[in-house]
């Protein structure tokens, strides 16, 4: 039998709508009237209060929402930043100067997007850490994790031509380093790094065409990632700290046993987390925009010079991970191959793992090592990658290296032989 209007309204707002059901607005007046055209309460009732997520979420889960955040401060800060910002070799660094000094509140916006850029890959790379946890790229959530790798790729894109509009001295030479690693790829290297310049070198070419891509292709490809993203995260399910799926305890209502609405309980305390965001986000961009020169360069406040070239060229911290990786190996066709080999490593993470078991919590102590040696390895080579490229920082490179690529390719192995606790049948929640 059909559900009629007077049962769809009654229903509580967190309970599902049965198939075939539509869910009629208790409002009146203009609230109705949109709901006719646009649905909104149904939206709600669905994607929020009818969304149930994991009752054991903890510290982790923060990061999902804060990068969603950064996303928006992003593309409000850059969309004011594009008023006064000349696209052209000759004007782009004296026009970023302008907005510095001549611009009411200028300052503030430039340094609330370059922070923004940095504190971006900080919510992100822990929002991948707590993946790597808690085992959220297993089935059913395989694809769920490759259009977030997608998502991240997009964002290091958009990162790298965004750092190179300022037209600094570090983001020119910058700009030349990346740039010339496409030159390696067999074949087409040269015609590639050509097409990607628009010139045969870094010039006026390449930063207008940069700037149309920064400010609008690839962030229309990146909300339509995220979107995606979001649509893959409802369809199949939040993960938790348990690694169990909620959905196979269903209560007679329907309902998960071990879940409860996402709004308002999560939507609630991500308030908290965002509280917290924006605290260390305003300290930074008051107190400490350049982050000592790791967010931005000393060598950046100087106008680029074809002629004078910094003394250590380096990307911003968050790429000199796979920067360290490229000039580990003597040879730039190798290191360009381990390059797109660190990258491709993340994608086919979800068949790498074969263990039974997904979360931390509950894997052996070869798994813990292993990610423990990963996380070790990455943040050494983050480092690393910002010092000269000579001596014992190449060695220690080397030995990163060999820790970030064990990780992925020997996870077949000691993931199937390590030995596992027995998982809980229901998530393990204790209240606060």
């Amino acid at each position: 039998m059909a559900t009629t209007e007077r049962e769809t309204e009654l229903r509580s707002p967190s309970e599902p709508l049965p198939p075939g059901a539509t869910l009629v607005s208790k409002k009146r007046g203009f609230w109705a009237w949109i709901n006719e055209r646009l649905p909104l309460d149904e939206f709600i009732a669905k994607e929020l209060t009818g969304y149930f997520a994991p009752k054991n979420f903890n510290f982790w889960y923060f990061f999902g929402s804060l990068a969603m955040l950064v996303l928006v401060i992003q593309l409000v800060s850059g969309i004011f930043l594009a008023m006064f910002y000349k696209p052209s070799a000759v004007a782009a660094f004296g026009s970023v100067q302008y907005i510095m000094r001549e611009v009411d509140w200028g300052w503030l916006i430039r340094y609330i997007h370059s922070t923004g850029a940095s504190m971006f890959f900080v919510v992100v790379y822990l929002h991948m850490f707590r993946s790597l946890m808690y085992g959220s790229y297993r089935q059913p959530r395989e694809l769920l994790w490759l259009i977030g790798m997608v998502v991240y790729f997009a964002l290091m894109a958009e990162a790298f031509m965004g750092y190179v509009l300022p037209w600094g001295n570090m983001s020119f030479w910058g700009a030349q380093v990346i740039v010339n690693i496409f030159g390696t790829v067999p074949f087409i290297g040269t015609g590639l790094t050509q097409w990607i310049r628009g010139d045969y070198g870094i010039s006026d070419a390449t930063l207008n065409r940069f700037f149309a891509l920064h400010v609008a292709a690839v962030p229309i490809i990146l909300l339509l990632l995220v979107m995606l993203h979001l649509v893959a995260l409802h369809q199949t399910g939040s993960n938790n700290p348990d690694g169990i799926e909620i959905k196979e305890h269903l209560g007679p209502d329907g309902k998960p046993l071990d879940g409860i609405p996402f709004h308002p309980y999560y939507t609630v305390k991500d308030f908290v987390g965002v509280g917290v965001f924006l605290v260390i986000f305003a300290l930074i961009v008051f107190y400490v925009p350049t982050f000592h020169g790791i967010f931005l360069e000393k060598a950046n406040f100087e106008p680029a010079n074809l002629l004078s070239t910094p003394a250590e060229i380096h990307p911003v911290w968050y790429f000199t991970p796979f920067y360290a990786i490229l000039r580990g190996v003597p040879n730039k066709g190798i290191g360009a191959l381990l390059l797109l080999l660190a990258l491709v490593s993340l994608l086919v993470l979800p068949w790498l793992d074969r263990s039974p078991v997904k979360s931390i919590r509950y894997k052996g102590w070869i798994s813990r090592l292993m990610l423990t040696v990963f996380v070790i390895s990455f943040v050494g080579l983050g480092y690393l990658g910002m010092q000269p490229a000579e001596g014992i920082y190449i060695i220690l490179s080397r030995f990163c290296m060999v820790g970030y690529f064990a990780f992925f390719w020997l996870m077949p192995f000691y993931s199937r032989f390590d030995r596992v606790k027995p998982v809980p049948d229901r998530v393990v929640y204790h209240a606060h």
